[in-house]
């Protein structure tokens, strides 16, 4: 298995960005990608750590989304800020979480994250619509550890 960096192709690459670059088209919220190859620990725990890191939790509406794979330990989580998190429904990002992995069963790992991000996406752009002064506070591409 090719490690984190090299997981997916550039096409795929582009792909994913171009999933998070539309659903943040209609909203001020913020979702970022981040791939490496082993998770330590428990997965919330270094997603969690790595959402303070990616400096998701400094968006100002406090509606940033970190999806999280540790992809040679098949782990991967799904987390939220605190204003959206406020909004979202309790089991929310359960539902993400179980979306994405049906297709990450299958190996459609591009569709999964796809599919994830759109989710997040509609729901960002429902309780946080795109603003006439918005501007991208994270960067689009995917990370990397």
């Amino acid at each position: 298995m090719p490690d984190a960096k090299n997981f997916f192709t550039p096409a795929d690459k582009e792909h994913i960005v171009q999933a998070i670059r539309e659903a943040e088209d209609a909203t001020s919220g913020e979702i970022r990608v981040h791939l490496e190859n082993y998770c330590r620990e428990d997965v919330l725990d270094r997603a969690a750590f790595l959402f303070n890191e990616l400096r998701i939790n400094e968006t100002e509406h406090h509606n940033g989304v970190l999806i999280y794979v540790a992809i040679k330990d098949k782990k991967f989580a799904i987390i939220g800020d605190a204003g959206i998190n406020a909004v979202v429904e309790e089991h929310f990002w359960e539902d993400v979480k179980l979306l994405m992995s049906e297709h990450f069963k299958l190996g459609e790992f591009v569709a999964g994250l796809q599919k994830g991000i759109r989710k997040a996406g509609e729901k960002l752009k429902k309780h946080f619509p795109v603003m006439r002064d918005d501007v991208n506070e994270l960067n689009d591409e995917i990370s990397f550890l």
